[in-house]
């Protein structure tokens, strides 16, 4: 590998201000911006991964996602940045022969990662020892990265989103939570006097019993308010927001994660949530790639899209 992912980091230290009654600032951190494909906390989970595999001598990369999933762009872009063979187990055997409609799965071949295809009761057992060494005699020796990358490692690289600065200036940090890692390193590198709130992209309250595996600080909860019916589901209020709040800041929010996040945010200020002066930080963690699929979904059910043309 004869580059270092991290000479290619862009700063994400611009930080856009939107100002609210009371004193309130709400903050939003572009970490989207860190690297045109590896984006937002991808970029930081396969970090440290990519590092580690590379010190192992690992030629290949393994992981597992859904069709339209931002690991999975992640890990193929960074293998083909970066010199790595990489494989995708794929939710949904459905999607063998729907490549070329799924513009996450299309990028992630064109990309050179390859695929197995896996039914979904058998995707449940993914990380078993059995599974595991089936997969291992199809394709050999690989570095395993988990389903939406966390782990130490990973969780080592999310530890580093936040500053010195946003440590002595915030008192509110948000992210949007999907497999706990991102929001469980900033946990652990936050000040005692913030409070970490994550919001959660799927629908159920388990999160915060994996993000307890990993962090040992009280200064944070988890809002399960915001998820819009599940992960991955949108609704004709959300796509409005999204496309408003685009009109009014030209900052694009996926609709997954960070769309969902800042919804709750805003709601949270106009509800009296927040103290007087508050000052908010919150982490747009990427997954802007995503947006194609979701508007290829809603307009084959004749819907209203994300339109971020100005």
């Amino acid at each position: 590998m004869t580059k270092q992912l991290f000479l290619f980091m862009k700063s994400s230290n611009q930080k856009i201000p939107i100002h609210f009654p009371n004193g309130i600032e709400l903050f939003i951190k572009r970490d989207d911006l860190l690297h045109p494909i590896i984006s937002g906390n991808k970029f930081r989970k396969l970090k440290y991964n990519l590092a580690e595999a590379k010190r192992l001598g690992y030629k290949k990369l393994l992981t597992f996602g859904g069709a339209f999933s931002n690991h999975i762009v992640a890990v193929a872009g960074a293998g083909k940045e970066f010199g790595f063979e990489t494989i995708g187990v794929i939710r949904g055997e459905e999607l063998f022969d729907k490549i070329g409609e799924n513009p996450s799965l299309q990028f992630a071949h064109e990309s050179g990662m390859q695929f197995h295809f896996t039914d979904r009761k058998i995707y449940r057992d993914k990380t078993s020892p059995e599974f595991l060494s089936k997969l291992e005699q199809m394709f050999g020796s690989f570095y395993l990265i988990p389903e939406g990358g966390t782990n130490d490692l990973a969780i080592k690289g999310c530890k580093e989103i936040l500053t010195s600065e946003d440590k002595n200036e915030f008192s509110h940090i948000c992210c949007a939570v999907g497999t706990a890692g991102t929001i469980s390193g900033i946990i652990n590198s936050s000040s005692e006097n913030q409070q970490i709130i994550g919001f959660s992209s799927l629908k159920g309250d388990f999160l915060s019993e994996v993000i307890c595996n990993f962090v040992q600080k009280k200064n944070w909860y988890v809002n399960c308010t915001y998820h819009f019916g599940g992960y991955g589901k949108v609704s004709e209020e959300l796509i409005d927001f999204l496309n408003g709040f685009y009109q009014e800041t030209k900052i694009p929010l996926d609709p997954v994660y960070t769309g969902k996040m800042i919804f709750g945010i805003i709601d949270l200020i106009q509800n009296n949530h927040f103290p007087p002066n508050s000052k908010i930080l919150a982490i747009h963690t990427g997954g802007l790639q995503g947006i194609a699929g979701m508007n290829h979904a809603l307009s084959a059910k004749n819907k209203k899209t994300i339109q971020y043309n100005d």
